[in-house]
């Protein structure tokens, strides 16, 4: 609570800060455009000291401003427009003049008004107002340059919240990789003596949500030592130099709190590629060079790891990655079945789950997913089952959460016309029996032409495996399902919709990887045209993007034929399933496996 409770006031604060600094600006620029317009509007025109005492004796004076301290006066006079200027022996001298000339029973008063003489007395501070705004914001940048720095401490040995691994499911590769640094933290005089030096760096590589950072903080907790951790981004300022100071501060607390680990999440925001550009690049630049000379200043027995995360190590400097800095790379990949099941067990804990629940069939409905997403589903079941008014969290609200975490939300009160009702039921059905009849492709877990998200129905799969790696010949399957229901509604309906265009545009992109990627055209051969140069390239003749665009272009050709034909056989079916959708809207499985048992 307390590093929150910095980081909120850090934040506060940068804004208080910025807004002063903002509004010293704008008033800077006020001041200026006074300054300007009064040099404008002054002349050269002078008043001698004696005529300006008769003038004022006389009732021709107007006005007359003057700065305490200064011995030079700005005088208009009665129907006269033009600003004058008087050089005065003393302003002290002056005052008392005027002040007896009051006395004396003279028009004057010394504030303003609509009497003959007005005598304005500037304040001193305005003469001094640019140098205190100057050193006013002197001191805001300096001190904003604190802000920030230290990173946000976990300290396992206080901490009630200790993370450790048993904690962290599915990596169990990863936490056996890792637990050399845990050896480490808890005895470096062992590996000292043995003459063996640690790795300085651990990059954690994999896709938002895989457990990268928790898994640096289980680290920290089964070592037992102090976690600093700072985002990417937090180094990054408007103000030069800021960046490469606050990678010194935290490395300079680093090692007071020695051992301990610093964690760099999203490192690719400072660890990018340097370049020769100006402004922003260049405050980047010096971010990653200071970053890279704070990595090579450790001392042999200085007991501190950083740990990194990034899902773009493609971006990373190679200075970064060379030995001695960032020197073991770890990939943190999406679990397996058996990994999820561990990850949903651990996120139950605290939740009342109904004993009717298989956590191994939610994991198995579940290929691909993180291990922040299975969290987030099992909180929306938690939810739904609140909203639904169950005691338990139930089977069917974990299917619920996982229907609007990969499809969206369930649109039930939507009005649809007769006719679109009737396309939606013809497209999924399309779907459904295409996939039916190809043998790569999963079952059928349900077909609904209920809108959910920005679709308008959906097709569900049972997720039978995990897959690696995936044939050409599923591939190739892969696209006729997915124009099978472009091919339902013009053969049912002899026409065709725009519902099919996020089918066709996965259709595409998968065809384009098949080509450009894989390598699985004849035509072309395994080649790798991925990049966008590559077709500028003279070894592969001038006309490769048009042969890539018809390999392309006959894989689709090829895919639609198919499932046409499929569902020109299949008549009897496509209609009996659409009319089926059309009267209950969703059917399952089950219930789908029906028809072909008949």
């Amino acid at each position: 609570m307390k590093d929150k409770d910095k980081e909120k006031n850090n934040s506060k604060y940068k804004i208080i800060y910025t807004i002063i600094i903002i509004v010293i600006i704008i008033l800077i620029g006020i001041l200026g455009y006074i300054l300007i317009n009064n040099n404008k509007n002054s002349t050269d025109t002078t008043i001698a000291y004696t005529d300006l005492i008769k003038k004022i004796d006389n009732n021709e004076v107007k006005k007359i401003e003057m700065t305490v301290g200064s011995t030079t006066l700005k005088v208009n006079l009665n129907d006269d427009d033009k600003d004058y200027k008087t050089i005065i022996p003393s302003t002290q001298a002056f005052i008392e003049l005027i002040q007896q000339k009051v006395q004396d029973g003279k028009q004057i008063d010394l504030i303003q008004n609509d009497q003959n003489v007005v005598l304005v007395i500037m304040d001193r501070i305005f003469t001094f107002m640019p140098t205190a705004i100057l050193i006013i914001l002197i001191i805001l940048i300096v001190k904003m340059q604190g802000l920030g720095d230290k990173g946000k401490v976990y300290d396992a040995a206080t901490s009630n919240t200790k993370t450790t691994f048993d904690d962290v499911a599915g990596l169990d590769e990863e936490k056996t990789e890792l637990y050399e640094i845990v050896h480490f933290l808890k005895n470096p005089e062992k590996y000292i003596k043995m003459g063996a030096k640690i790795p300085r760096g651990v990059l954690l590589c994999g896709k938002p949500g895989t457990g990268k950072t928790l898994i640096a903080r289980a680290i920290a907790g089964e070592a037992n030592v102090p976690f600093i951790s700072m985002s990417g981004s937090e180094f990054i300022e408007m103000f030069a130099g800021l960046g490469a100071s606050r990678v010194r501060k935290l490395f300079e607390k680093a090692k007071k709190m020695a051992p301990c680990i610093i964690f760099i999440d999203e490192i690719d925001a400072i660890g990018s590629r340097r370049t020769n550009a100006m402004g922003a690049e260049t405050e980047n630049n010096q971010t990653l060079n200071q970053l890279l000379v704070e990595m090579d200043g450790f001392e042999v027995n200085e007991t501190i790891i950083i740990l990194a995360a990034t899902n773009r190590p493609e971006m990373l400097d190679q200075a970064l990655l060379r030995p001695g800095r960032f020197d073991r790379q770890i990939t943190i990949s999406t679990p397996d079945i058996k990994g999820r099941e561990e990850i949903l067990k651990i996120h139950a804990r605290g939740k009342n789950i109904s004993s009717e629940v298989d956590l191994r069939d939610i994991a198995g409905d579940t290929a691909g997913f993180t291990g922040a997403e299975l969290s987030n589903i099992l909180n929306e079941a938690a939810i739904t089952a609140t909203r639904n008014g169950h005691v338990e969290i139930l089977h069917s609200d974990i299917e619920e959460a996982v229907k609007k975490v990969t499809v969206g939300l369930e649109k039930t009160s939507r009005i649809i016309s007769e006719k679109d009702k009737k396309l939606t039921a013809y497209h999924e059905a399309g779907h459904a029996i295409v996939s039916k009849f190809l043998p790569t492709q999963e079952d059928v877990k349900e077909v609904s032409i209920i809108p959910r998200g920005h679709a308008g129905g959906y097709t569900m799969y049972k997720t039978v495996e995990d897959k690696y790696y995936i044939s050409k010949t599923e591939m190739e399957e892969r696209l006729i399902t997915l124009l099978g229901g472009r091919a339902a509604e013009k053969i049912a309906l002899n026409d065709i919709s725009t519902g099919a265009g996020s089918d066709i545009q996965v259709a595409t992109q998968i065809a384009k990887d098949m080509i450009e990627v894989y390598g699985m055209s004849e035509t072309v051969g395994p080649l790798f045209l991925k990049n966008e140069n590559t077709y500028e390239s003279p070894i592969l003749g001038e006309n490769i993007e048009n042969v890539v665009g018809q390999e392309v272009k006959k894989l689709i050709d090829n895919a639609y034929n198919k499932a046409q034909s499929i569902l020109k056989e299949n008549m009897n079916l496509l209609d009996k399933i659409a009319n089926e959708l059309l009267m209950k809207e969703k059917i399952s499985g089950e219930e789908f496996e029906q028809f072909f048992k008949n």
